[in-house]
């Protein structure tokens, strides 16, 4: 158990010290009227929605102890354009227009129960635990705390603050809080949990553990008893009550996050409990998980430099710690979504089943129940990271003027603060704001993720494709009668043809213009696997190089002493109508999207620049936001592909 604290208490040291014990957080599980309800029209061609379905408020026992309490009702409020109030006494409120969609996932275990523990008319709030972290006489609150943060990854609860029925309870009111802010064709509240699994990482150094963390996702009506990392740690066992949940007509789906920090075993070549793999642990897996978040504020899980050393934009907000522990990572290929889709092709040409068949998605991962998804203002995950400029680390600590004898951060928390992104955010195709649409939208990996502005990206494939149907005004239909979007599967060809994808993005209005689409490949060899980026669409008209596969310098440029921009060529909208030059008919293959605006300046910069002083030598000045699509499959085997 010591082993544990250890690797607890530097992520949540500072945060103990917020004031928390003077603010009651009484439950009220009852509900009120649902806006009236209206039947959207659907539009068979599709539209693209924007949401996020990772949200943690109060009821969360981390977010709660670092200070927040707001409610799942304020994140709705914040999704829906309105203002709520951060714990360090600012509005947070979003830059652009609503969301279209949200779901609230505060961590199962212990849900709301630490808010109890600090409400005087709970039972809860005089048990000996509660006293030692909120009551008048705590001398370790901190340390007290972490036995509750210990057992969420153990899976052995305490038994004196463990209590189902108030889970229950606050459950039940964060479904209630879903319903009357679901308002169809408008606004899609769903309702959901995160099951927060993670796995030690053996060794004598310092305590530390890979993140297997899980948000469920349910289409309509949840169940009265969530299951959490107390019922068991392992992800399997949660499919199977999924599975369970499905047989009594409430679909669900799961949505694995920040694999990137799973010390390679969120897409590891074993089942969690070190098991060959098999077709049916692959149709299990991809039943109940068919997405993947590619990307949040702990950074993004699409691929990092050693992995894709020929890969220019693979460095991007690139997190280098365990979660909560002084660990740094050693990232490997059981980390990041490319490798997975590698890992799959492997499986698939050598085992006849692919596990790692799952589409992109983004989302923020928000512990004060607002994402900050823009640049410009970023209020961090926490309300540590949100207090100050100085508390972030993006400007010099005690008042400097310099980064001059500031190399040592003087907490933990400073150190993870700075890798935090502004990020991200779902997205997806489906005929209407409803949630059966988005939903089924994202149970067929009709969807991408964004780093944060709302790109809209589509991508489709199939053989009866040619590039005069870039200016069709019939385009979206042929698109989806002749092929398949992101997601989809292009079955086995004959002969040499190759089949043909197009690639249609557009710029958020309120963003960066855009530079440059690629499309991204993967593939099998003969039990070897590759990868290979190729621009396919330039910004001003331009055509990519034919040796490289590279769109020409732009022109654009970011002035990190202001953050003002030169815009180059700079684009509106990317099209185009790509064929791949190594296109083989007998070989396993996964294709996927990725869009990149115009540079900007990072977060911390912006930070630097208000402040007057220069930004932080160790983060990048600039970011490249991005947007990355699902995949399109192509099944080169002479045999079925799992599904």
């Amino acid at each position: 158990m010591s082993k544990y604290l250890g690797w607890v208490i530097p992520a949540l040291a500072l945060a103990a010290c917020a004031p928390s014990t003077n603010i009651a957080n009484d439950i009220d599980v009852s509900a009120t009227a649902e806006p009236a309800k209206v039947a959207p029209a659907a539009n068979p061609m599709r539209n693209a929605y924007f949401g996020d379905v990772h949200v943690h408020t109060s009821n969360s026992f981390d977010a709660y102890i670092f200070g927040v309490r707001a409610t799942p009702d304020d994140a709705y409020k914040f999704a829906k354009g309105e203002a709520i109030r951060h714990p360090a006494g600012y509005d947070l409120q979003l830059s652009g227009p609503p969301l279209d969609f949200l779901a609230v996932t505060d961590h199962g275990e212990y849900l709301g129960v630490v808010p109890a523990m600090n409400t005087p008319s709970s039972p809860l709030s005089q048990t000996e635990i509660a006293q030692s972290v909120f009551g008048e006489n705590a001398t370790d609150p901190g340390r007290s705390f972490l036995r509750v943060g210990v057992t969420v990854v153990t899976g052995e609860e305490i038994e004196e603050i463990y209590d189902r029925d108030l889970i229950d309870s606050v459950w039940a009111a964060t479904i209630d809080s879903a319903e009357r802010n679901n308002e169809p064709g408008k606004f899609t509240a769903f309702s959901g949990y995160e099951f927060t699994a993670m796995m030690a990482v053996p060794g004598d150094g310092p305590p530390a553990a890979g993140n297997l963390h899980r948000n469920v996702i349910f289409r309509g009506d949840a169940p009265s008893r969530l299951f959490s990392t107390l019922d068991s740690t392992n992800p399997e066992d949660l499919w199977t009550w999924m599975e369970t949940q499905r047989g009594e007509g409430r679909d669900v789906l799961a949505i694995p996050h920040n694999s990137n920090i799973s010390n390679g075993e969120m897409f590891a070549l074993q089942t969690y409990t070190g098991e060959p793999m098999t077709a049916d642990y692959a149709d299990k897996r991809m039943r109940n998980e068919p997405l993947v978040e590619v990307t949040q504020v702990k950074g993004t899980s699409e691929t990092n430099p050693t992995l894709s050393p020929n890969d220019e934009w693979a460095g991007f907000e690139q997190y280098e710690y365990f979660v909560g522990s002084s660990v740094r990572l050693t990232s490997g290929a059981g980390d990041f979504v490319r490798s997975a889709y590698k890992r799959g092709l492997a499986m698939q040409e050598a085992e006849g089943f692919n596990p790692y068949k799952f589409g992109l998605i983004g989302s923020s991962d928000t512990h004060v129940a607002a994402a900050s998804l823009v640049e410009e203002f970023h209020w961090g995950k926490t309300p540590q990271d949100g207090a100050s400029p100085e508390a972030r680390r993006s400007v010099p600590p005690n008042g400097g003027k310099t980064w001059d004898g500031a190399d040592d951060p003087e907490t933990r928390r400073q150190i993870t603060a700075t890798q935090f992104a502004s990020s991200g955010l779902a997205g997806v195709w489906a005929e209407s704001n409803t949630r059966g649409a988005i939903f089924d939208a994202m149970k067929r990996k009709e969807t991408f993720g964004t780093s944060g502005p709302r790109m809209k990206v589509r991508f489709f494939g199939g053989m009866g494709y040619a590039p005069s149907m870039l200016d069709d005004a019939d385009l979206l239909a042929r698109a989806y009668n002749g092929g398949v979007p992101m997601g989809g599967q292009l079955e086995k060809v004959s002969g040499d043809a190759a089949p043909g994808f197009l690639v249609w993005a557009m710029r958020d209005p309120m963003s960066a213009p855009l530079q440059r689409a690629q499309v991204v490949k993967v593939w099998t060899d003969s039990g070897e696997t590759h990868e290979a980026v190729h621009d396919v669409a330039c910004s001003g008209g331009a055509i990519p190089d034919a040796d490289t596969h590279r769109c020409p310098d732009n022109g654009a440029g970011v002035n990190t002493s202001d953050c003002s921009t030169e815009a180059g060529s700079g684009a509106n909208e990317l099209k185009a109508y790509w064929t791949d030059p190594d296109f083989n008919a007998d070989r396993e293959a996964a294709y996927y999207v990725r869009v990149l605006e115009n540079p900007t300046c990072r977060w911390s910069t912006w930070d630097a620049v208000r402040n007057g002083t220069p930004p932080n030598p160790e983060l990048a000045e600039t970011v490249q936001e991005r947007a990355w699509s699902s995949p399109i499959w192509y099944a080169g085997l002479d045999r079925v592909v799992s599904e």
